[in-house]
């Protein structure tokens, strides 16, 4: 039986109270800047480059930020294969472009990852299918079929993200058609999944975004669910985390400094009049950064909805350098990635 996409439209009007297995996320107590300033000028693109909506951020063990954009595409005009490079890899302190790659690919770019080995994973969610590339972009495996959707171990329907394990493994959300997490071998072996759709333990409505902390436990964006639920490697269920204050993850990331780094994009993709509204009648939504401790709690927030520098439009994905710094990708309008550095440290 076919999994169809179910979204919920309720939007978050008040913190979840806490109960068994869920916690309510205590808000910053912070300065409203969150401590955070945008670096202006970051990156330093060629003359003439057009970056496309940046679905997907992560790091390699260079530190280098890696960037998978959609180019001319965009999610709400897809014509075929994308022939410009996708990915591309910048020095995280100068944002000095220093390779691209991932030409003539992907449809639709959506998630990434870097594994222990620098080798790139990264999904599309129109072709419905996960890659793994070569730290110079060479396809070495493929999961699921091109443009095929399905339910079974061998397909995906509007497949999201990516986590690399430190053991090889590879945790995949597949959530804009199923809803469930699938954990691969490093050489593209199914070796568990979970998830179904609805609002219970467990249970999906589009999870968009996954990462892993340090003991294994898997954090996933539960992005139409309006929260972030967690396991264990296997799994299992812990608890959920769902408050005003956190607002609706779209993507996530577990920072080398321990931390939980969240993007709230906002609610205002639930509604269908951004199709036809011009981009100046577009209404102010939520765009914010969260700063969690493992348990749960909002250390600090930053961020504005705005076309300015430091503020967001439908920030989509997150990653975090070892020395701290914060990248964060746009799509829709957004069209970009900005570099966030604590404040005093620029």
């Amino acid at each position: 039986m076919r999994i169809t996409w179910r979204t919920s439209w309720l939007l978050v009007t008040a913190p979840a109270t806490l109960g068994a297995g869920v916690s309510g996320c205590r808000p910053a107590q912070s300065s409203p800047a969150g401590g955070y300033e945008v670096v202006h000028g970051w990156p330093a693109l060629p003359d003439g480059f057009r970056m496309g909506q940046v679905a997907g951020l992560a790091t390699n063990s260079r530190d280098e930020v890696l960037v998978f954009h959609r180019a001319d595409q965009s999610w709400l005009r897809e014509e075929g294969m994308i022939r410009r490079p996708t990915i591309l890899r910048l020095d995280a302190r100068t944002g000095t472009v220093l390779d691209s790659l991932g030409a003539d690919l992907f449809r639709n770019p959506h998630g990434l990852a870097v594994d222990r080995d620098d080798n790139i994973w990264v999904t599309d969610n129109n072709l419905h299918q996960v890659f793994k590339l070569s730290p110079t972009g060479r396809v070495l495996l493929t999961l699921g079929e091109a443009g095929v959707r399905g339910t079974d171990a061998a397909h995906f329907d509007g497949v999201t993200d990516v986590a690399a394990a430190p053991d090889g493994s590879m945790y995949v959300t597949d959530g804009y058609g199923n809803a469930r997490v699938l954990k691969f071998s490093p050489t593209g072996e199914l070796l568990l999944q979970w998830g179904e759709p609805g609002r219970g333990p467990g249970q999906f409505d589009l999870p968009h975004g996954v990462t892993l902390d340090a003991d294994g436990r898997v954090y996933v964006a539960d992005r139409s669910n309006v929260r972030i639920q967690v396991f264990t490697a296997d799994g299992t269920y812990l608890h959920e985390w769902k408050s005003e204050a956190l607002g609706r993850p779209w993507g996530l990331e577990v920072a080398p400094d321990g931390y939980l780094y969240v993007v709230d994009g906002g609610d205002y993709w639930l509604t269908s009049q951004f199709r036809s509204a011009r981009p100046d009648t577009l209404p102010r939504d939520r765009a914010r950064i969260h700063k969690l401790d493992l348990a749960g709690t909002i250390l600090t927030t930053w961020g504005a909805y705005g076309r300015s520098d430091g503020q967001m439009v439908w920030p989509h994905d997150i990653t975090v350098t070892r020395d701290g710094a914060v990248f964060v990708g746009e799509v829709h309008l957004g069209m970009r990635v900005q570099k966030f550095v604590p404040s005093g440290q620029r």
